[in-house]
């Protein structure tokens, strides 16, 4: 066997060249493709200033036994946030010798998606869509009008930017913009230069420099120092990675932890997370490897902190066997919060839905949760735990020894057949900072929470629990309609008070002048004054949580909000135990 150690260097085409000939492949222990499009940017301008990019490792995989018993993976050809970040598998039984790519897979992906690919990341205030106004799909360019300013954030000398079509279009109007990928057509200085003069550039010294520089270091510089591993254990190998990237700060220990996962899996975990990771994303929310992970070691671990020995091939082999019941149980836990009206944005923590999974899995329930009219009570008290930890923000903080706190309490009343709010919240009775009691004053906060605030619904949702979720889906409205406050005037009125009264917005926009309606009875409802819908529709002032003998004119909504206050107070109380 040849000896391990620093080989000749290669240039940046060179890599480019064994990336598209899949002779650098990434072993599974790599994490996923996580540098931003500016790292990238930067990168180039280093490159062009002639800094150092550090020292490559390679491991020369030979031996058929390696090839046939671990999975490699191609590199990123194309890169769009979320929706194309998952490396292509690649069988190797069979295949030729090749390399793979132990530390720099970074930096290698960020030179081809420069130079080759495509980087589309998601645009502001925009939902999570896979198409061109969510993620506009950008190719990187350079500018070569002039250098950048001394006080560039970026503190970049060399203009390089990702853009898009558009982006282009509007830029090349005024600057010099060079599609840094077309580099390769001039691989030569002669067909450079020929190039310069075709688009008379040839009297513009920076844009001539610079391209004749860019030329340079992609083809003739030999920029890429690698060392290369020639022992075929993997175990060697494994331990090599971890002690090459645990001290990094680019690969946090959570993505270290799932590569060490992946590589003990038996079957594709990259592309079984990512499958979990989808059909969560098609019930609205948006989920990370982390807490899949974090899913599995509270289902199977009384130690549940992120740890390399809570990964060893012993723990991950029974991640491994119960993957598919793990899989389907997270799945089906946040089509349950679905169905309660949540979305990504509305669960603010997380882990809060964790307990939610594990009682479904130890409960066996995976294929039964989701039907009407079964285990009512449990879904009532696994509603009722997520609303509160939302609100109580039990999850800020120190969260896996909450957790664990919650898994013993779960464990020990699992043979019980309801969700043990209860005993979780006598668990956190004595600690202030987690108790899931309300006090009148955190109650009278919570009162005062707006119409669009992330919390907003989570509090109805709680006042109304009576409501059949699984059925319909409900809309926030206004009890007394927002036009009528809106439309106003101090003029309206000969106290000033109130009407400073009905312009504050913690009295007519908020949970106290709010209620949940069907979406059809919502539309219906429109901006017709409170007192005429109860008459018109027969309203049930009780189900509506609206005050009995209490007066629903306009012109008394002081007295309204008032006794509505006190109601809501008495319900939740009633509802929390307390």
């Amino acid at each position: 066997m040849a000896n391990s150690g620093f080989k000749t260097p290669i240039s940046i085409s060179d890599a480019i060249e064994y990336i598209e000939q899949r002779k650098f492949l990434l072993p599974a222990i790599q994490r996923k493709f996580v540098w931003s499009s500016e790292q990238i940017e930067v990168l180039f301008d280093s490159i062009m200033r002639d800094y150092p990019i550090n020292s490559f490792m390679i491991w020369n995989v030979t031996s058929s036994q390696t090839k046939n018993n671990y999975k490699f993976y191609e590199f990123l050809k194309e890169y769009r946030a979320f929706f194309k970040d998952e490396n292509p598998y690649i069988p190797t039984k069979g295949y030729s010798d090749f390399m793979a790519v132990i530390d720099g897979q970074q930096r290698l992906t960020s030179l081809y998606l420069g130079l080759k690919g495509t980087y589309a990341y998601k645009m502001p205030r925009k939902w999570w869509k896979d198409n061109e106004d969510c993620l506009p799909t950008r190719r990187l360019y350079i500018n070569l009008s002039s250098q950048l300013p001394k006080d560039d954030e970026r503190k970049m000398i060399y203009n390089f930017k990702f853009l898009a079509d558009n982006e282009f279009a509007k830029l090349n109007k005024t600057e010099d913009l060079f599609l840094v990928g077309n580099i390769y057509d001039y691989r030569e200085d002669e067909a450079l230069d020929d190039f310069i003069d075709s688009i008379q550039w040839k009297d513009k010294k920076y844009a001539k420099s610079t391209l004749r520089k860019l030329r340079k270091v992609i083809f003739d510089n030999k920029l890429i120092n690698y060392y290369q591993e020639e022992n075929q254990d993997i175990d060697t190998v494994l331990d090599i990675f971890i002690r090459t990237n645990s001290g990094g700060e680019p690969l946090s220990f959570s993505n270290l932890l799932m590569s060490i996962t992946t590589a003990n899996w038996k079957r594709d975990a990259r592309k079984e997370f990512k499958s979990l990771v989808d059909a969560v994303y098609n019930n609205n929310f948006i989920i990370s490897a982390d807490l899949i992970l974090k899913c599995c070691l509270v289902l199977f671990n009384d130690n549940i902190k992120f740890q390399v020995a809570n990964f060893n091939s012993d723990s991950v082999s029974v991640f491994d066997k119960n993957w598919d019941r793990i899989k389907e149980s997270i799945e089906v836990a946040f089509e349950l919060l679905k169905k309660w009206g949540f979305n990504d944005s509305s669960l603010r923590a997380k882990n809060a839905i964790i307990p939610i999974v594990y009682y479904i899995y130890h409960k066996n329930l995976e294929k039964e949760i989701l039907k009407d009219h079964i285990h009512q009570e449990e879904k009532m008290n696994m509603r009722k735990w997520l609303c509160i930890s939302l609100l109580k923000g039990v999850f800020g903080g120190q969260s896996d020894s909450v957790l664990s706190r919650i898994r013993k309490v779960l464990k020990d009343n699992i043979i019980e057949n309801r969700f043990p709010f209860e005993q979780i919240k006598a668990e956190f009775a004595s600690d202030d900072a987690k108790s899931l009691s309300l006090s009148d004053e955190v109650i009278d906060d919570i009162l005062k929470t707006q119409k669009d605030a992330p919390d907003c619904y989570t509090i109805l949702t709680l006042l109304y629990s009576h409501l059949q979720y699984d059925k319909v889906i409900y809309h926030k409205d206004h009890l007394h309609p927002a036009s009528k406050f809106n439309k106003l005037k101090e003029s309206d009125f000969s106290d000033s008070n109130k009407y400073t009264f009905y312009k504050n917005p913690e009295n007519w926009n908020s949970i106290l002048n709010l209620q949940l309606l069907s979406g059809a009875s919502n539309e219906s409802k429109n901006d017709e004054d409170l007192k005429d819908w109860v008459k018109d529709n027969n309203i049930d002032l009780a189900s509506h949580l609206i005050p009995l003998n209490t007066s629903l004119d306009f012109n008394d909504f002081a007295t309204f909000i008032n006794e509505r206050k006190k109601l809501l107070l008495s319900t939740l109380k009633s509802i929390i135990g307390g």
